[in-house]
């Protein structure tokens, strides 16, 4: 499995992470042999080490640090809230043009715990955008049609499953979502319009390069999953200009391309 590369540098490491692939090893899939941690080791031939978390179904954005001191000057950046994040979403019903939610959760249950315990609510804020909307024809749930709306969410804390639950709390749940969505719907997603994957990618992460204090903007192209819907839906020109301006770029660009970018321009 070959990874996409957004960028790379002496310090930093940062990849389109596809949905369906652990960052690392995980008591969620015991059974899972392929970790993003681990592929982006073997193709570099050295240790990396990860700096923030995408679920398992969650595709995009995933920075990672090429040492243990680079990790802890990004991982200050997170917890100082001084990184900007945005995530596309595809959920049930027409959300409002714009919602600022301050809804506090308590951390998911932790079943693999061994002696989990119920933990206090914890500040969670996200800044909801709808992009587009659309309505189709069939009825799936209780109504003759089935609306869908195309959403940036900004998160300004960094909760486990922020953005699912607080979507599920404003009943736009996210299609795909296997644990807080939809059923009817997420099937009908993965049967008749072929996307059977949670539909939340983390599109764009900006942030400062750790040691030369540059403003770094990464953007992670959709997959063709992400495409085939966007054009379905014409919600093409709705995307975020930076995303639309990535639709014509051929997908996984390699470590090889990388590595001559960087002789190049060390030789200039």
């Amino acid at each position: 499995m070959e990874l996409e590369f957004l960028y790379l540098d002496d310090d930093l490491v940062v990849i389109n992470k596809p949905s369906g692939l652990l960052v690392h090893r995980s008591e969620i899939d015991r059974h899972e042999t392929r970790f993003a941690l681990q592929l982006v080791r073997n193709q570099l031939g050295r240790r990396v080490y990860p700096v923030h978390r995408l679920d398992k179904p969650t595709s995009g954005v995933l920075a990672f640090a090429r040492s243990p001191e680079i990790a802890s000057l990004v991982a200050d950046q997170w917890r100082e809230r001084d990184v900007e994040k945005h995530y596309l979403a595809i959920t049930r019903g027409y959300m409002p043009e714009f919602i600022h939610l301050d809804y506090a959760m308590a951390p998911p249950v932790d079943k693999y715990a061994k002696h989990e315990r119920v933990r206090p609510e914890q500040e969670a804020i996200t800044d909801f955008s709808c992009l587009a909307t659309v309505e189709i024809p069939v009825e799936i749930d209780k109504y003759p049609q089935s609306r869908y709306s195309l959403v940036d969410c900004r998160p300004h804390t960094g909760r486990k499953h922020q953005l699912r639950r607080h979507l599920k709390h404003l009943a736009h749940p996210i299609i795909g979502d296997a644990r807080y969505g939809k059923g009817r719907h997420s099937r009908y997603f993965r049967d008749q319009l072929n996307a059977p994957r949670l539909l939340l990618h983390a599109w764009q992460l900006n942030m400062v390069h750790p040691t030369s204090g540059e403003e770094l903007v990464f953007t992670a192209p959709l997959d063709g999953i992400w495409r085939q819907l966007c054009e379905r839906f014409n919600w093409l020109d709705a995307l975020p200009g930076s995303l639309q301006s990535t639709l014509d770029i051929p997908p996984h660009p390699s470590l090889d391309q990388f590595l001559l970018h960087s002789e190049e321009d060390e030789n200039s």
